[in-house]
C-alpha cells in the first residue's frame, strides 16, 4: 500500500487530469449550514461560531438569500465595542456583500478563489438562495479522499 504522500505523487502525475475539473461545489458543499439574519444580536452570533466550531456565518435574508458573511475576523471587533456592542446587530460587523458560488461551479474555481484570498469558506447558492457552504477544510478532505481512491486503486 502506497502512503497518502505517494498517493498524492500519483494522483498528481498519472492519475486522469480531468477528475478536478467535473467536480462541481455541490459534490462537496455542506448542506447543513448555520446562518443568522442582519437582525441578529451580534453577542448571539458570536456564540453560534463558538459553540459549533466555526469559523464564519452565511448571512441570509428571510427568503434566504446572502446578504453577506460574518467571520471571526468580523466578529472580533467585539474586543473593542464590548461595552457599546450590547444593542448592536450582525449587520454592523458583517461583510457585504459576499461573495458567493453556484453549486453547478467547478470546484476549481472555488478552490482557486479561496487560494488567492484570505477568506476560509465560501457561501454556495442555487439561483441566488444559501443551499450549501465550502470551507478550506472541506477541499482538503476531498483531496485526501481523491488520494486514497487512486493509491487504492493502484
Amino acid at each position: 500500500m502506497r502512503s497518502l504522500i505517494e498517493g498524492f505523487v500519483f494522483l498528481l502525475t498519472k492519475a486522469d487530469k480531468e477528475v478536478p475539473e467535473m467536480l462541481r461545489a455541490k459534490d462537496i458543499m455542506k448542506t447543513e449550514v448555520i446562518s443568522v439574519k442582519k437582525e441578529t444580536p451580534i453577542f448571539k452570533a458570536a456564540e453560534l461560531m463558538v459553540r459549533n466550531g466555526i469559523s464564519g456565518l452565511p448571512v441570509v435574508e428571510d427568503d434566504m438569500a446572502v446578504a453577506g458573511i460574518l467571520s471571526e475576523k468580523d466578529a472580533i471587533l467585539l474586543f473593542y465595542e464590548v461595552r457599546e456592542a450590547e444593542h448592536k446587530t450582525v449587520g454592523d460587523f458583517m461583510t457585504s456583500p459576499a461573495v458567493t458560488f453556484e453549486e453547478n461551479e467547478s470546484l476549481l474555481s472555488v478552490c482557486d478563489f479561496l487560494a488567492k484570498n484570505i477568506f476560509r469558506r465560501v457561501p454556495i447558492t442555487s439561483n441566488g438562495k444559501l443551499v450549501g457552504i465550502i470551507s478550506i477544510q472541506d477541499v482538503l478532505d476531498c483531496v485526501l479522499q481523491k488520494i486514497q481512491q487512486a493509491v487504492s486503486a493502484n
